[in-house]
């Protein structure tokens, strides 16, 4: 059976009155606004088509897609998409489906080539390779098909696998087929941030461009829904898909993009470049995600220097060699792959800063960065003991220990209900606060 052609719409109007909705259902592309606006295009045609006029078109050239207000992070992903689509651009035509061949390390590369370029959200405009600018589209072109797909029909290019064999260049996929608009999202996988594989990297384009970031496995919204996809054209895979007793290939990418080391100057307080950026991804991808709560992005912080000096000292570095300023050699190990992984040695895993730090004017507090899933360090280990000596430890049935987990939450909730906190200030994660008071 053919697949059905779809096209999701994003009303120009929120207006909810008869009219509108009348002309939203039988004028899906019209540019919204009142009816009586709406109406007055459609006379305007009507009346240079009697007149004889030739240019009708531009009427409703303007397209129908407009940026909605922001969403927040709580509620759907904010990605409409277009129908399925050929290639925008010459040559391009529709087709039977093909699984042309590609590798992991080309899907990847073209991901990030669009990252790299922040290509823009738009489900109607189309990037100078032909592909749609929307999250189907982006994953289209990554796995080089030979026309824009959506939701409802990627899949048929892929097999299901588990979560156990995901590996760079899979996808995660969720298709809403009651209401595609609701939800409906792709994203290529990249790799998992850490051991715990709670966290992975995931290329995808959505407002308001491309990006490539850790997030939360499977995602944001509808996490449960989302399935996981291997491409059938993957040179020198089976479609079997890795068994469940081997490691994805995360630790050190494929082919990463070779970039000279820029130089100190770009690296540092008060440094904001697109260097710092792309630093701060390949860290994630050798095993930092734990020191990022948000990002990486352009602005150097102190997360970056942590996350660097952490990668300096997995190579044995100690003392200047480990200040956390990325120099050629610790740039060269990253863009080639090269060196080893944070927490691959049997040295220092956790924390890379100092013993005993102060934040928030609290002493010893870490800083909420050290308390998350996926966060393995001596301050899990320090609060966890401390819980247990305050009587907060029946959660716990082993431990406790450096690796943050469902007791350690638990735990530190029991506490703040016991100061008579309630809702977002008892949600067992340890502020300034709650650490002050535990260890008061």
């Amino acid at each position: 059976m053919e697949t059905p052609v779809f096209e999701e719409i994003d009303p120009a109007s929120d207006c909810d009155c008869p009219g509108c909705v009348h002309w939203r259902r039988v004028l899906p592309r019209s540019t919204g606004g009142h009816p009586a606006t709406t109406r007055a295009v459609i006379l305007a045609a009507a009346a240079s088509t009697a007149f004889g006029a030739v240019h009708t078109a531009p009427a409703f050239a303007a397209s129908h897609v407009r940026a909605r207000p922001g969403v927040p992070a709580v509620d759907e992903p904010d990605t409409p998409q277009g129908h399925k689509a050929p290639l925008h651009g010459p040559g391009g035509r529709p087709g039977a489906v093909k699984t042309p061949t590609t590798t992991r390390a080309d899907i990847i590369r073209r991901a990030k080539q669009w990252v790299a370029a922040k290509v823009p959200y738009s489900m109607s405009a189309y990037w100078d390779d032909g592909y749609r600018q929307d999250c189907s589209g982006f994953v289209s072109m990554a796995w080089n098909l030979p026309g824009n797909e959506w939701t409802g029909s990627l899949g048929q290019y892929g097999i299901k696998i588990a979560k156990d064999d995901l590996q760079p260049g899979d996808i995660l996929l969720f298709h809403n087929p009651a209401n595609p608009e609701q939800g409906s999202h792709v994203v290529i996988f990249g790799g998992w941030t850490d051991y715990t594989r709670t966290y992975y990297l995931a290329y995808e384009e959505t407002r308001p461009h491309a990006r490539g970031q850790a997030t939360p496995y499977a995602y944001w919204s509808n996490s449960d829904r989302y399935v996981a996809y291997r491409y059938k054209g993957l040179a020198g895979a089976t479609t079997g898909g890795v068994p469940a007793t081997s490691e994805p290939d995360t630790a050190k990418p494929q082919s990463p993009d070779v970039t000279p080391y820029p130089g100190a100057a770009y690296f540092g307080p008060g440094a904001n470049n697109k260097y710092v950026t792309q630093l701060g991804r390949m860290l994630v991808e050798r095993g930092a995600g734990r020191y990022y709560t948000s990002g990486p992005g352009p602005r150097w912080t102190d997360t970056d220097r942590r996350a660097t000096q952490a990668f300096q000292q997995a190579q044995g570095w100690r003392g200047e060699d480990a200040d956390g300023l990325p120099g050629a050699q610790t740039w060269t190990l990253l863009v080639t792959g090269k060196g080893k992984d944070i927490g691959a040695t049997g040295g220092q895993t956790g924390a890379a800063g100092p013993s005993a730090p102060s934040s928030h004017g609290v002493p010893g507090y870490p800083g909420r960065a050290m308390f998350r899933p996926g966060a393995s360090n001596q301050y899990v280990t320090q609060l966890g003991r401390q819980l247990v000596k305050k009587g907060f430890g029946k959660y716990y049935t082993t431990g406790p220990g450096p690796r943050w987990g469902e007791p350690d939450r638990r735990g530190v909730e029991a506490f703040q209900r016991s100061q008579g906190w309630r809702g977002g200030a008892a949600d067992g994660y340890p502020g300034p606060e709650t650490w002050r008071r535990l260890f008061s």
